[in-house]
């Protein structure tokens, strides 16, 4: 049958998977041997038979086992059915040191996430997808051979994540596409931990990288069922501003207004963050009002920006300037559009931002060419750069 062996194959990945289940995990904590052999064999949909042939015991032994009539107190026993059903050793009472390496790999990753994020916050994207990359190479070939453990996945999925929203801060916008596949990778296992909060965080980060790659329909629809998923206000204003700027991108001037009629109402209640802060805020009402076709407005408000604090991730810096420069040539203020792209262009050089630079091309185009040219040279110098 065409596509039969692959779908087979897919079929046991995510019978593998639903380790990472709630209900998996209730199984796996009571460490009864009898109830995790019948937990892999309902999520397998196979009888005690091919179970005994799989973990070296005939049929009649592997009831035992299931009914507690038989135990099984040898540790290299256990440690060897722990391995055929891809589990850590810990789960059946056994502590070698593989796993103790597993353990120490988690940690190790944990970091590794938290300190690519605030590499990629504080201007250093570049650092992040370097710090990344090898974790998420060693997490898959884990996965690859079959060991899906719900830590494990739990620490890829977020991997992969926080990847591709690096990859989104230093890719030119032709190869945004990347950013957005690595973040739909995640997608793949967050619905396996039934938990809305962490599936909220997956889709927002996905949303916004759709979104950046001019998937704008797609962009929305993620962003808005992040938002219902999002579990209280700290979460919701994590995806609000990311729904008003595909919302303003898709030209739905309704929903960008309500978006940003939330986002002001949660200004003094929320804990301000490097995206949910006035100063981010300002960019995207500014953006979204030029988009849905009222740049009158927007000219009305470009004196009204907020000073940046310490919540101000760098690269809205740049973001800003543009927005700005953008909205001083509707207005038809030439010279002080030429002054912020100027400073916009040493900003996004220097943070290597090469979509910001491209960003910095079109809106200049043929009203300020000799700004153009500037940031075309630059944005050459970072390709060649990321080619390297």
């Amino acid at each position: 049958m065409a596509g039969g062996p692959e779908l087979a194959r897919s079929s046991a990945r995510h019978a593998v998977w639903r380790w990472a289940t709630p209900e998996a995990q209730r199984v796996l904590a009571t460490g009864d041997l009898g109830k995790i052999l019948r937990y892999h064999r309902a999520i397998h949909g196979i009888n005690q038979t091919t179970l005994g042939q799989l973990l070296g015991y005939d049929k009649t032994y592997i009831s035992m086992l299931e009914l507690g009539k038989r135990t099984l107190d040898d540790v290299g026993s256990r440690r060897s059915i722990a391995d055929r059903l891809r589990l850590p050793p810990h789960v059946l009472g056994v502590t070698d040191t593989a796993d103790t390496d597993h353990r120490a790999m988690l940690q190790f990753g944990e970091s590794t996430v938290r300190l690519a994020e605030i590499a990629r916050q504080t201007g250093h994207a570049y650092e992040a997808v370097a710090e990344l990359w090898p974790l998420v190479a060693r997490l898959e070939a884990r996965l690859e051979n079959g060991h899906t453990e719900r830590d494990v996945l739990h620490l890829l999925a977020r991997a992969r994540a926080g990847l591709g929203v690096a990859l989104g801060n230093v890719l030119p916008e032709e190869r945004l596409s990347t950013a957005a596949h690595w973040t739909a990778k995640s997608l793949d296992i967050a619905s396996y931990f039934q938990d809305p909060a962490f599936s909220a965080e997956v889709l927002r980060m996905h949303g916004n990288e759709l979104r950046k790659a001019r998937l704008r329909g797609a962009a929305v629809s993620r962003l808005q069922h992040a938002l219902a998923l999002a579990p209280g206000p700290q979460a919701r204003v994590a995806v609000l501003p990311l729904l008003a700027r595909a919302a303003g991108t898709l030209g739905d001037g309704p929903l960008f207004d309500h978006v940003m009629r939330e986002a002001d109402a949660f200004l003094d209640e929320v804990k301000h963050t490097s995206l949910f802060n006035p100063y981010a805020l300002h960019e995207i009402r500014l953006r979204g009002l030029v988009a849905t076709g009222r740049a009158d407005i927007a000219i009305g408000l470009i004196d009204h920006s907020p000073a940046p604090t310490t919540t101000v991730a760098p690269q809205w810096h740049v973001i800003e300037r543009v927005t700005i420069a953008n909205v001083q040539l509707l207005a038809g203020d030439h010279s002080g559009a030429q002054k912020y792209l100027e400073i916009a262009i040493r900003e996004a050089a220097t943070q290597r931002l090469p979509h910001q630079l491209q960003r910095i091309m079109r809106t200049a185009g043929d009203r300020l060419p000799e700004i153009c040219a500037v940031a075309r040279r630059a944005f050459n110098e970072l390709r060649q750069e990321l080619t390297a």
